[in-house]
């Protein structure tokens, strides 16, 4: 075939059996536009077939597309941001539905930030157009510093005074607060927040606070519950707090998926929702419109999330103004009314 043995096929190798230049071959790895969609196509399939080491040429996205981005997932307390959570899996999922009406590609990366050094690794070794970040873990420091870098990034996330980089996200602190207040206005008295530590979270249980100082509640530091993404976490808390006693009519929680693991510790405990307590999620997936009883919610319009998400990277400016999404009410069954 004219290729040498042992994976040592060259440029030259390729050039010849193509019939093109070697800096034609060169051109059509690095995917640049000058060179024919049909040319560059031919010279992968014989880079591919001759096993030519190419994968440190290989484009941010295939042949034909206008880009690519990079989906990052920083750590949350000592762990990645878990993409098996139906939050995510809905953001992601709309993050690429608007990257394709951009004629765009995108990648979740293995990458899992826990430093700066490690954010620097993620937007500067990726070939990619630009990176989204869902969620700032505790990066929030190390973002600021890597936006004076002028690299391409958004974040999906809280907005945190002082903030010099662009992050998209729902008005957490509002979201939280007509949470709080419409189960007060029903009538409960003693409302739990079940939540995290990572900032969208902490601004959603602010939120309840402000709800609970607004209605005249005395606040109960029992109610205020650590709890991070997992289902189970949140059923094995609320369970604890009723064997030891402690007493609620209502449920706040930070994310639908915590709201629905409440649902099923109350119903093992012997408590019914929502004539017992009432629970109002936050996120407005799927699944809490297919529960029983279907969950009422803080709803965070995903859709808009991706299309914003992909435009702030794919047009990136030196504006890095944050973007709040609106926050809808969204009442269904678990509130009872």
């Amino acid at each position: 075939m004219g290729t040498n043995s042992n994976n040592n096929t060259t440029l030259q190798d390729l050039a010849r059996l193509a019939g093109v230049s070697v800096s034609t071959v060169s051109r059509a790895l690095n995917d640049e536009p000058v060179i024919s969609t049909k040319t560059k196509q031919r010279v992968w399939a014989l880079a591919r077939e001759h096993n030519y080491p190419f994968r440190h040429y290989m484009p941010a996205a295939p042949i034909g597309a206008e880009g690519s981005i990079a989906i990052v997932t920083p750590h949350v307390r000592g762990r990645p941001v878990p993409l098996t959570h139906p939050f995510f899996l809905e953001l992601i999922a709309q993050i690429g539905e608007a990257a394709r009406a951009r004629d765009c590609d995108f990648v979740v990366s293995h990458i899992s930030p826990v430093g700066y050094e490690d954010l620097v690794h993620a937007v500067t070794t990726s070939r990619a157009s630009g990176v989204i970040f869902l969620g700032q873990g505790a990066l929030h420091d190390q973002l600021n510093q890597l936006a004076a870098t002028k690299e391409r990034f958004v974040v999906w996330g809280a907005h945190i005074p002082g903030q010099r980089y662009c992050s998209i996200g729902s008005d957490n602190v509002l979201g939280g607060k007509r949470a709080t207040l419409h189960l007060t206005r029903m009538g409960r008295k003693r409302i739990m927040f079940l939540g995290g530590s990572d900032p969208e979270a902490s601004q959603r249980r602010r939120g309840y606070l402000d709800g609970i100082a607004e209605s005249g509640l005395a606040g109960d530091p029992k109610l205020i519950v650590p709890v991070e993404f997992e289902l189970e976490a949140a059923e094995a808390a609320v369970a604890r707090l009723i064997h030891e006693g402690v007493t609620f009519d209502g449920v706040v929680a930070s994310s639908d998926l915590i709201a629905l693991g409440a649902i099923r510790a109350l119903r093992r405990c012997g408590l019914a929702v929502p004539s017992d307590v009432s629970v109002v999620g936050y996120d407005d997936m799927l699944l809490s419109r297919l529960s029983t009883p279907a969950l009422s919610t803080i709803r965070q319009d995903t859709a808009e999330a991706g299309r914003l998400l992909v435009s702030r990277v794919l047009d990136f400016s030196p504006d890095h103004s944050p973007v709040h999404l609106p926050t809808d009410l969204i009442v269904r069954e678990s509130c009872g009314g």
